[in-house]
């Protein structure tokens, strides 16, 4: 066995950790040079998935390079510094005020930024639960029992904040073939505890929305025959920046009376990076503002509305560089080109025959949820497989809520990024990959456990 090479040599021809392991648990006694850590990280992440090909998640994965200039120059910024950088806090609120105009609110109103949606929510459904309980105080009622409602349909995020926060939550269940919720799911749970009733624009699932016509139109005859007031939250994390542009006929947001608040995530459709977005009120009203936090920091006094405290002020940089590099005119353009291409994806699905389309006629996010037509020898988990072994593609495979838990549905999400050439690759590469799997019948069930399967939030 010959000697391991020197660390000169290593330093000269090579990569020191060619034929080193590499630390994972203790903690470096030394460091090592900028170029080997470099090297290590990067040898990791070679490992990792195409971001192209991964038609799973709905987080952007790419940005003009202009932009990526923006976040690189801005990374060192801290966003909640505002005596320091009282331009990053300026350009955070033309954002708000450009997304409160897009959805149509009344008149001067508020909002925050926040790391995602999940943020965003946990920030609106507690004004919900503080505005409720001020009104049930006023009428000198008890305030012990709040409840939330919502479908099965959902992000996780909102089970977690009825868990965190002491909230009883009221789920609606999904049914095979419904998939959303409307006003008749919702009527048998609201009370006068609900703090409010949250609607979905764009479920990660099938990419549709609740009814949320319907239900506003519920809340509205609550309030005018029994004199409850019940709040209407728009989830739209994924579908505020689509259906603005691809059904800007279609109400959903504060054109409806009972949507008082709107969460939105930039890093979806917004078209930006990871982590950014965004909660948008109907009034200044609509934000109880005992949880507004007057701060003295650094020498100036701040009003601050936020779970996290310190973050990078990159990210919102970025959202108004797209803000202002696309307009409404740009973003119609990326969003119809996004939807077209998705359409001919689902046609392309279609014309195999293999396949049923889950709601294409329908107002839908740019993407295909689709599934087996009839039983085969293998099923959609066994194609997701096939696809990301053979070709690299994460097209999620996954079972529904309850209670469709027996539905099983793939979803490929049409990306900015998804060329008309990478669609007609991408097809041929499904129709292929059950071509394979008609021949050898379906993966055992240990590689089908390798599949993400997660809904790409």
């Amino acid at each position: 066995m010959g000697t391991l090479p020197h660390d000169d040599d290593a330093e000269m021809f090579g990569n020191r950790f060619a034929i080193e392991e590499v630390p994972t648990s203790s903690f470096p006694t030394g460091g090592m040079s900028a170029v080997d850590a470099m090297r290590l990280v990067g040898e990791d992440l070679a490992l990792e998935g195409d971001p192209a090909r991964n038609l799973a998640t709905f987080v952007t994965t790419w940005m003009e390079p202009e932009a990526q200039r923006v976040i690189a120059a801005n990374l060192h910024r801290n966003f909640i510094d505002h005596a320091e950088y009282p331009r990053t806090a300026e350009i955070e609120q033309r954002c708000i005020r450009m997304l409160a105009d897009l959805f149509h609110a009344p008149g001067e109103t508020t909002g925050a930024r926040t790391q995602g949606s999940s943020e965003a929510i946990m920030l609106g459904a507690l004004s919900l639960k503080w505005n409720w309980r001020k009104r049930r105080e006023s009428a000198g009622a008890s305030t012990s029992s709040p409840n939330l409602v919502f479908g099965g349909d959902v992000h996780v995020v909102w089970e977690k904040f009825c868990r965190y926060f002491d909230v009883e939550p009221r789920i609606v269940p999904l049914k095979p073939g419904k998939y959303t919720i409307g006003p008749e799911d919702v009527a048998p749970h609201v009370d006068e505890n609900t703090i409010g009733v949250a609607a979905v624009l764009g479920t990660t699932f099938t990419g549709h929305k609740d009814d949320v016509v319907g239900i506003d139109q519920l809340l509205v005859r609550l309030k005018q025959e029994r004199g409850i007031d019940v709040p209407l939250h728009v989830d739209a994390a994924s579908g505020g920046f689509v259906w603005p542009f691809l059904y800007p006929d279609s109400p959903w947001d504060f054109r409806l009376e009972q949507v008082r608040s709107i969460n939105v995530s930039g890093h979806k459709f917004g078209l930006v990076y990871p982590g950014i977005g965004w909660l948008i009120f109907r009034e200044r009203s609509d934000l109880a503002p005992e949880l507004v936090f007057e701060e003295n920091y650094l020498g100036k006094t701040d009003a601050t509305f936020t779970l996290n405290f310190s973050t990078g002020s990159a990210m919102v940089l970025a959202q108004y560089y797209n803000l202002v590099r696309y307009g409404r005119h740009g973003y119609t353009y990326v969003m119809r080109n996004m939807q077209l291409n998705a359409r001919v994806l689902a046609e392309k699905l279609q014309a195999m025959g293999r396949f049923e389309l889950i709601g294409a006629d329908e107002e839908q996010l740019p993407l295909v949820a689709f599934r087996l037509a009839e039983p085969q020898a293998y099923d959609e988990f066994d194609i997701a497989w096939q696809l990301s072994a053979e070709r690299g593609w994460m097209v999620p495979a996954y079972t529904l809520p309850p209670d469709a838990q027996d539905v099983t549905i793939m979803r490929a999400l049409v990306k900015q990024t998804l060329s008309r050439e990478h669609v007609d690759t991408l097809a041929r590469d499904i129709e292929e990959a059950c071509a394979t799997l008609d021949k050898k019948g379906g993966v055992h069930e240990s590689e089908r456990r390798k599949v993400v399967t997660g809904s790409g939030h």
